[in-house]
């Protein structure tokens, strides 16, 4: 068996869905396997994805037991030469699978892969590529440092703005989102380190891949990855979860760095606690400026038949070609698409401020939106 997909699912039951399809297209004339672990949802996920994707392998957990542990379960019964390793809220294509495993062939030391990821609407996820999180680049990041010279190669190593994400890089981090993993090292690593319970883990992962001697490699194939939007950067709790992820990992392959480092990060954390609260109140005390992005933009439909689309969706009027200015909503028809046809679309015609991109998902008549996670 050539390839093991792996998914660990928490309430996005659409999303879900969506990645299996995209899933299965990439996989086609591949000997392999999907195995989707679900964290106790609470909903009717699996049974969905269970009802239209009966071929996969479903793991129902009776707690949510955290995406480290969740992944373990299915990584230490993967039986394919490589293991993708892959969010629910993400749409993939041949490519990726394709480029990533000869790559893989042409390259022994290489232990593990990224992708080109962007957000729904084809903005550039800087997560994509990342530097090892060294005390000098964990200060860069804590005190935006990084943030105020993002093309710096002294203050911005986090997410190694410096370096094309249009050709091939030998970087040290990649995201758990995306990982294309050789089986037989995850399973020798023992697959995530569970005193992660949520992020982390793949920093983790990536440093343990390089220390065992190989190398981690981000490719510019492009796909989406529409970024857990249920956990905003700016609240309490991610602030919170990260930093402890932080040092947990510092704790683990620093401790000589702990009584200096600690007070560091402890001083960071409350630092971006309490901007991230200064900028909520702002945002309720000055509305953002300028539309939001809503139904009251008008609407572009992508489809062999837009009028069919418009009836199911519920949308009145509707242009079919994008306009040279203005926003709008753009609602892609995956009836007529394919999910490589969809990524290379978004890819095309996004990364602005004025469009935002949504899927008609034909099978169930409803649209999804990045929103929805």
């Amino acid at each position: 068996m050539e390839l093991s997909v792996v998914i660990v699912n928490y309430r996005v039951k659409y999303l879900l869905e969506q990645t299996l399809r995209s899933v299965e297209q990439a996989m086609q004339g591949m000997q392999g396997e999907i195995i989707v672990v679900d964290n106790l949802s609470g909903d009717d996920s699996i049974a969905f994805s269970r009802e239209r994707h009966a071929q996969v392998i479903y793991i129902e957990n009776q707690e949510n037991v955290g995406f480290a542990r969740a992944n373990n379960q299915a990584i230490m019964q993967a039986r394919g030469e490589y293991t993708l390793i892959l969010n629910p809220d993400t749409i993939i294509t041949p490519r990726c699978l394709q480029e990533g495993i000869e790559w893989m062939k042409a390259h022994p030391k290489c232990g593990a892969i990224g992708a080109r990821m962007m957000d729904g609407n084809g903005v550039f996820l800087p997560e994509s590529k990342r530097a090892f999180p060294t005390p000098w680049v964990s200060f860069c990041k804590i005190f935006g440092l990084s943030k105020l010279f993002p093309r710096s190669p002294l203050f911005a190593k986090y997410h190694l703005r410096y370096l094309s994400d249009l050709e091939p890089q030998c970087i040290d981090i990649l995201s758990g989102a995306y990982m294309l993993c050789r089986t037989s090292v995850l399973q020798q690593l023992g697959g995530f380190d569970e005193d992660f319970f949520m992020y982390g883990e793949d920093i983790d992962l990536s440093y343990r891949i390089v220390k065992a001697g190989y190398e981690n490699w981000f490719l510019p194939t492009p796909m989406v990855h529409y970024k857990g939007e249920s956990t905003h950067k700016d609240s309490m709790r991610y602030v919170r979860i990260f930093y402890d992820a932080m040092l947990i990992f510092y704790r683990k392959h620093f401790p000589r760095f702990n009584v200096i480092f600690y007070p560091i990060v402890k001083f960071g954390v409350i630092v971006r606690a309490g901007l991230a609260m200064a900028k909520r109140l702002v945002k309720r005390l000055i509305p953002k400026g300028g539309m939001p992005v809503s139904e009251s933009w008008p609407w572009v439909i992508i489809s062999t038949d837009a009028a069919d689309v418009a009836r199911r969706a519920n949308i009145g009027n509707y242009l079919t070609d994008i306009p040279s200015s203005g926003c709008c909503n753009v609602l892609i028809d995956d009836g007529c698409h394919t999910c490589a046809q969809v990524v290379d679309y978004i890819r095309e015609h996004g990364g602005n401020n004025r469009l935002a991109f949504h899927i008609f998902a034909d099978r169930h008549g409803i649209i999804i939106s990045p929103k929805m996670s």
